[in-house]
């Protein structure tokens, strides 16, 4: 089947004890509605709908899935709804909280919390080219608790970017939007295309993920570190392993930032998952490290600074 738009269901429609307000985002795995309960406490619905699978067309309620698609589609609400659960296990400030999942209208939601605020990705559109080491230290820091969390419960988040790093009020992280289930779909479902972000996906979200884990997550941390320095998002990983053209952020920021903070996003980037920190713990610890502010030189030798960082023994 082609990839096509699905229409979202109307404003107004009643969906179990919900109501939809409107549609949030539409992406080419799922649809997400604000929506209000019978309280009248305002939620996000996460409807599993991939467009590759699964077709509705204006004044549709069902979706509409072709015999040569059901089995697929089946089996990936299966692990959208097996997501759901694991995730309403979870119960931390810095993880979007999930209230409920149910089946509906021959497909699965999953309703969370609706968290008021901008993503990270908003704010570096808005503030390009001037945020701060301290504002990185403190909002890196505490998703990473967050981080730390999911991965103790087995799980990864595997789309981690700004745009799914959601910041309340006071910049408190929030890391929402998991693609756990549609990676699990895409390895043991070859008919659906790979559905991650170029730029900040890890070089095991490419060929078979054999080598998906912590590491994976750790680089797209990295990746979203150097796109708040960088203002968009570093070159794709694939890419660079054909041809690193990356300029490191030890180069690109020298004097700007602390040695310390682009030490730890080159090290995050690094193609081998096995020369990346291996754990959340081992990032984070590198993250609160004391360090000395930048002293930017006035005729700063780039390529010779370069080299002498690389020869200083690793810590």
């Amino acid at each position: 089947m082609a990839q096509q738009a699905n229409q979202p269901l109307p404003n107004g429609h009643l969906l179990e004890e919900y109501t939809i307000d409107r549609q949030l985002s539409l992406g080419g795995f799922s649809i997400v509605y604000l929506a209000t309960d019978t309280a009248g406490r305002q939620v996000a619905i996460k409807e599993y709908l991939p467009n590759s699978l699964a077709l509705r067309t204006r004044g549709d309620i069902h979706p509409v899935i072709s015999a040569e698609h059901l089995g697929a589609f089946r089996y990936g609400m299966k692990c959208f709804f097996e997501e759901g659960r694991a995730l309403a296990r979870l119960s931390h400030p810095n993880v979007i909280r999930v209230l409920n999942f149910f089946r509906a209208n021959e497909t699965v939601y999953m309703v969370m919390e609706y968290e008021h605020g901008r993503t990270l990705q908003e704010f570096i559109q808005k503030h390009q080219g001037h945020i701060s080491e301290r504002f990185m230290r403190g909002v890196f820091t505490r998703m990473l608790n967050g981080l730390r969390e999911v991965h103790s419960n087995k799980l990864l988040h595997l789309d981690l970017k700004p745009s799914n790093i959601y910041l309340r009020g006071d910049n408190t992280p929030v890391l929402i939007d998991f693609g756990a289930a549609r990676q699990t779909l895409i390895t043991d479902q070859p008919i659906l295309k790979p559905m991650y972000t170029p730029g900040f996906a890890s070089p095991e979200h490419y060929g078979s993920r054999k080598d998906l884990g912590p590491w994976s997550d750790i680089y797209s941390v990295g990746a979203s570190m150097y796109a708040c320095l960088a203002g968009s998002a570093p070159q794709a990983a694939d890419s660079r392993m054909k041809k690193d053209t990356l300029a490191p952020a030890m180069m690109r920021w020298d004097g700007q930032f602390s040695d310390r903070l682009l030490e730890i996003i080159d090290w995050c980037l690094n193609l081998n998952h096995l020369y990346r920190p291996q754990s959340v713990f081992a990032l984070q610890k590198a993250l609160v490290e004391t360090v000395t502010p930048p002293h930017p030189k006035p005729s700063p030798n780039w390529i010779g600074r370069f080299v002498n960082k690389l020869r200083k023994p690793t810590q």
